[in-house]
């Protein structure tokens, strides 16, 4: 192909690039795509989860902090990234708890899409990769990612939309992540049993019956070779990581062998391609890339 193919993905903050679709972007850069990371908030008000970093100078300067977290996360991955300007809304801790003045969430969604859609027709991905309508868990940052990202790939490529966002340029496939499925915990919750090791996640398992999956998984990309470059990134956020904790306690030689994919549903297609997919451009093809997408 006469141009590299794009590929933009799309986190509430930053640490969920690493959580989230990290082997994936790893690998495709691996394979010449140029990838791209927005992440729409700091993570100001997110929580020290790392008992190692909770500290009174990283709990008083935690935006720094993790800014300076993805940029090593980003430099691990080998992505662009770069944030879009707004305000950690935080995790309520009830449904009473209102959220703080000026968040993210709170933003009238034409606001909250407008850097997105900028990003989009500068940086032109062919595929969008963002969360579920229920954000992939219900933190009020990750439901808004979802909407915008939707907008804008709804948007970017229509010039009426957004006219002082840059010239249109429509995405071709959007996908939100499936990675934290019940099949695939319980596969590996099944296979550490089997081999002695002992599981973390039937309580987590469980917790699947009040939450069932509305998405179903359509692809699955493999990319079992780049997840030690997951853990790296992963560990690079370190106020949000235990190396010592969950995250971790599954070898990842046994990931490999039993899950060795991320995986996604395709939520937006305007390319033919085939159910189930392998990849992430399936369907896109050279005339695509070249310009078709203006």
């Amino acid at each position: 192909m006469s141009a590299p193919l794009r590929l933009m993905a799309v986190h509430a903050h930053p640490d969920d690039e690493s959580s989230k679709g990290a082997a994936t972007m790893a690998r495709y850069v691996a394979e010449g795509v140029d990838v791209l990371v927005c992440t729409l908030t700091g993570g100001e008000r997110g929580s020290v989860l790392n008992p190692k970093m909770d500290r009174p100078e990283i709990v008083e300067n935690i935006g720094e902090v993790r800014r300076k977290e993805m940029d090593r996360a980003r430099e691990i991955l080998g992505v662009q990234q770069r944030f879009l300007g707004f305000v950690d809304s935080g995790l309520p801790e009830s449904e009473e708890e209102e959220l703080p003045e000026g968040c993210f969430a709170l933003q009238s969604l034409e606001a909250a899409a407008a850097p997105l859609v900028a990003a989009v027709r500068e940086f032109r991905p062919h595929v969008i990769l963002t969360y579920d309508d229920d954000g992939g868990y219900p933190h009020p940052d990750h439901i808004m990612t979802n909407r915008v990202s939707v907008e804008a790939f709804d948007a970017a490529g229509d010039p009426d939309r957004y006219p002082d966002a840059g010239d249109p340029w429509q995405p071709l496939k959007l996908y939100y992540q499936m990675g934290f499925t019940k099949e695939r915990f319980e596969a590996l919750h099944e296979a550490m049993n089997e081999r002695g090791i002992g599981s973390p996640y039937a309580d987590w398992i469980s917790r699947w019956e009040d939450r069932p999956q509305k998405w179903p998984v359509t692809t699955k990309v493999p990319c079992g070779d780049y997840f030690a470059i997951r853990d790296e990134a992963l560990m690079a956020h370190a106020t949000q990581v235990d190396p010592d904790g969950f995250w971790f306690v599954c070898p990842r030689e046994l990931q490999q062998e039993i899950w060795p994919t991320e995986d996604y549903h395709l939520a937006r297609s305007l390319v033919d391609t085939t159910l189930p997919e392998d990849d992430l451009f399936a369907g896109i093809h050279a005339e695509e890339t070249a310009g078709a997408c203006k």
